[in-house]
């Protein structure tokens, strides 16, 4: 008897995604045999970009390795929401330290794994930008350095939201948080400060960095399986709005991830070994007051006394990494120009 695969295009299943796409184009979370690395029952806000992105990347890797992995997560909005206490959202071997050292423990679970000849079980490295661009900065750069087998991610949502909003390294200039007040000639966080953690990653020369925002899952997906099937150190970024911390309503998540980059502010690229290889280019360019206005973090500046010098100043930084990146196509004479 002769048979052919049945395409389910509306399904009492979870399964999510694009199935009226090809099977090689479809998300992981588009297959009934996803691994749901984090399951139901969590405790993430609604519209939680980071357990978005959590879900698609691990999926991604769980796809990639043939469901040999084992992830290490730093303290943090992940961690705390996922496991509470007997409890756990996580169907993959899954280890918790301490705030600042995921990647040492991610360093020595895959020298472990090593040690015992489990080449095919591989190692992801979970953070928040707070576990990854401050607490953990030490020891991910010795990572880097020693050019350790793991995949770390950073999911950034510009702050420490599990313990109340405070700044991290990765917050953006003026935007409130309860350590970056509005007040005062400049309003919120401080410019000039902070830290830049994909460049910093590409500085180390490891085998693969990138960037990524749960505004293109698809995207994402494609660079954890590229990233898995290096060896080797390996950085990804990933931008996840937090609906709480910054301000936005929870059904703007992958707007608000959209306009990052399509303003420039979080340019969206590809680097091995130090050198940018791959961006994805502005597809309609937006200026920043558009992605600035529908947070709430950043009312202060759009309020009765409206600061449009500072929109200003955040518009120049997404123009300098409009051009470091050449995340615009350079218009032809026969183009309409769009100001």
């Amino acid at each position: 008897m002769t048979t052919q695969p049945v395409h389910f295009y509306q399904i009492g299943s979870f399964a999510v995604g694009n199935r009226l796409l090809s099977d090689d184009e479809r998300t992981v979370q588009s297959s009934p045999n996803r691994a749901n690395s984090i399951d139901s029952g969590h405790r993430a806000c609604q519209g939680c970009g980071e357990a978005l992105g959590a879900r698609y990347a691990l999926d991604a890797a769980m796809r990639s390795s043939g469901g040999q992995i084992v992830a290490v997560n730093a303290t943090g909005c992940l961690e705390v929401f996922s496991t509470p206490y007997p409890e756990t959202s996580w169907r993959i071997p899954w280890l918790h330290s301490l705030f600042g050292n995921a990647p040492a423990v991610a360093t020595g679970v895959a020298a472990a794994l090593r040690v015992k000849g489990l080449h095919d079980v591989r190692v992801v490295a979970q953070a928040g930008d707070g576990g990854t661009v401050d607490i953990g900065f030490g020891c991910l750069s010795g990572m880097f350095e020693r050019n350790d087998d793991v995949l770390f991610i950073c999911y950034d949502n510009e702050g420490y939201m599990n313990t109340g909003v405070q700044r991290s390294a990765a917050t953006p200039p003026a935007a409130r948080t309860a350590t970056t007040d509005v007040v005062g000639p400049e309003p919120g966080n401080v410019f000039g400060q902070g830290k830049d953690l994909p460049r910093i990653a590409m500085a180390h020369d490891i085998p693969y960095v990138a960037t990524a925002t749960v505004a293109d899952l698809h995207d994402l997906e494609q660079k954890v399986e590229r990233a898995m099937s290096m060896r080797g150190a390996r950085y990804l970024h990933v931008l996840v709005p937090c609906p709480l911390g910054w301000g936005s309503a929870s059904s703007e998540t992958i707007h608000i991830a959209r306009l990052a980059k399509e303003t420039g502010l979080f340019p969206v690229f590809e680097a091995h070994n130090g050198v940018v290889t791959d961006v994805a280019k502005i597809r309609r360019q937006v200026p920043v007051q558009e992605y600035l206005s529908i947070q709430r973090r950043y009312a202060h500046l759009f309020g009765k006394k409206p600061r449009p010098d500072i929109v200003a100043r955040i518009q120049t930084i997404a123009d300098q990494n409009i051009a470091r990146y050449g995340l615009v196509e350079p218009a032809s004479s026969d183009q309409e120009v769009h100001v």
